[in-house]
């Protein structure tokens, strides 16, 4: 395991070895302290260290979030699902029971023609993961499996969502703070009056708490996912969307949701 390697390798630096992970965070503090290691490569090991105590369920995404592809969809319906949703990575889903049956990569897509077209050609093997799997395990199977994407399941094999290797990956090193950073207790940063800058995964009710506003959705309960529905696709860093008064700009996103959006209220002048 991961945690198991900066264990042996941390133990060859130091004449007192740690003995279990408390007394080796401890070290590690003690060698941030003393400037022997920089504070970055501090967290990041933490980080890792901490992977242990983390599950799967931590992390994933709910199933209704995940964009699958049906077995029998033409090629013209893949390519317009690819590009509204700019993901790289579908899961297949079988017509008959609704199962997953392998994972679509949209690159795969690029030389096919539609003569003779079989989706199954080009599934990719499918990597089910249990929801209560520990993070350092999850990471070990992306490396072996060479995949950056599994499935997730819960006790009786039933998919409940998904998860990604840049998702694994975040609990290490963190998102890269900017100037529109918000703090962690708090997803909604205050520019002025009339300017925001909101966490992606902020509720709506919690938006509308705070802005007067009444915004609702039958299907999304974070302020990402109604501007992402609004929109119909996934949007792209830099673009503005605009309804109900407001602007919203998307300051940062990864390959499933938004992260970070700008907000006007165009209601106050």
């Amino acid at each position: 395991m991961i945690i198991n390697r900066i264990i042996q390798l941390l133990k060859k630096l130091f004449v007192i070895e740690p003995q279990n992970t408390e007394e080796l965070l401890q070290v590690i503090k003690t060698c941030t302290h003393k400037l022997i290691i920089n504070p970055e490569t501090s967290l990041i090991i933490e980080n890792t260290l901490n992977l242990n105590n983390l599950k799967v369920r931590d992390i994933m995404m709910p199933k209704s979030q995940m964009v699958s592809i049906l077995e029998n969809a033409s090629i013209n319906e893949m390519i317009n699902l690819i590009t509204s949703s700019g993901h790289s990575r579908f899961p297949v889903v079988a017509e008959q029971d609704n199962k997953i049956i392998g994972i679509l990569h949209a690159k795969d897509l690029l030389n096919v023609s539609q003569e003779n077209f079989d989706i199954l050609d080009l599934v990719r093997n499918v990597n089910f993961i249990p929801e209560g799997r520990k993070l350092d395990a999850l990471l070990t199977d992306f490396r072996k499996n060479r995949n950056h994407l599994a499935i997730v399941v819960d006790e009786y094999g039933q998919t409940v969502g998904f998860v990604t290797l840049e998702d694994t990956l975040e609990q290490i090193i963190g998102e890269i703070a900017d100037e529109f950073d918000v703090d962690e207790e708090d997803p909604i940063k205050s520019l002025s009056v009339n300017h925001y800058i909101m966490k992606g995964d902020t509720e709506l009710e919690l938006i509308n708490s705070r802005l007067g506003t009444n915004f609702e959705h039958q299907s999304m309960d974070t302020i990402g996912g109604l501007v992402t529905s609004y929109c119909n696709y996934q949007p792209k860093r830099g673009e503005v969307i605009c309804f109900h008064d407001f602007q919203f700009k998307v300051l940062s996103t990864n390959s499933r949701r938004i992260k970070l959006l700008e907000c006007m209220d165009k209601r106050i002048k």
